[in-house]
């Protein structure tokens, strides 16, 4: 078992629990008087590595090599901290389909290594010359189970249930991502700053989750006032 998996998987789990549960399903409608729920994610601890040791397919996957745990930039921001608001039953439209969401090898990483996609289809690449056994777990369940022997190959899948999906790969075990699978709109992922927003949020009292597979969820209640924005810091903490 991962170091990585060894650290997270109880926070994996704690998130399903939080978002999976049977609910109504979200219903789009008008937001008058929405308001923004804004922030920064930071953390403060001490930032701990893992070490790397490509055990075949080298020359595709790289030497050896120390990885953070846990990104964080200029004043302890954190990158690819996920923020998303429970049990919204109504409120905006969700965002024009495009593309179907992507989840790449590349250079045998996941890429990208986070990312929050609407419950429904995700396309699984391979953009590497070599194998790759791609497998999503909610939990410790199987949500696909993928072997991807050439390169450019791509397989749709379909994850229509919110929740935490923990991807690895049977053939090299080094890798992980995660893709947290959504019922509501009102989400966003932080980037090298550390900031986030959720506009039009209609006025009301919420659950607010912040995730991060290294530190585990974090919930909090929040307030929206009519358009008005509604400032925060969070601290992930271990």
């Amino acid at each position: 078992m991962k170091i990585a998996e060894l650290i997270s998987g109880l926070a994996a789990i704690t998130f399903v629990a939080t978002i999976s549960a049977p609910a109504q399903a979200y219903e789009e409608g008008p937001v008058t008087g929405g308001g923004t729920i804004e922030g920064t994610i930071v953390y403060r601890g001490d930032v701990p590595t893992t070490k790397i040791i490509p055990t075949k397919d080298v020359e595709v996957c790289g030497g050896i090599r120390e990885e953070p745990l846990i990104e964080v930039g200029g004043d302890q921001a954190v990158l690819n901290a996920v923020v998303y608001l429970v049990d919204v039953a109504k409120g905006k439209a969700w965002p024009e389909p495009g593309k179907p969401p992507e989840l790449d090898n590349i250079k045998c990483r996941f890429v990208p290594a986070v990312q929050v996609i609407p419950a429904g289809s995700l396309e699984v690449v391979n953009g590497d010359p070599v194998l790759h056994n791609t497998h999503g777990y909610y939990g410790k369940r199987t949500a696909f189970n993928l072997a991807l022997p050439n390169k450019g190959q791509r397989i749709p899948v379909e994850l229509k249930r919110a929740g935490t999906v923990r991807i690895d790969c049977d053939a090299h075990g080094w890798m992980e991502g995660w893709v947290y699978v959504v019922d509501n709109p009102y989400y966003a992922i932080t980037g090298a700053d550390g900031k986030f927003s959720i506009p039009d949020v209609p006025p009301g009292d919420y659950t607010l989750v912040t995730i991060h597979s290294f530190t585990g969820p974090i919930e909090q209640p929040v307030t929206v006032k009519e358009n008005q924005p509604t400032s925060l810091t969070i601290e992930l903490k271990k």
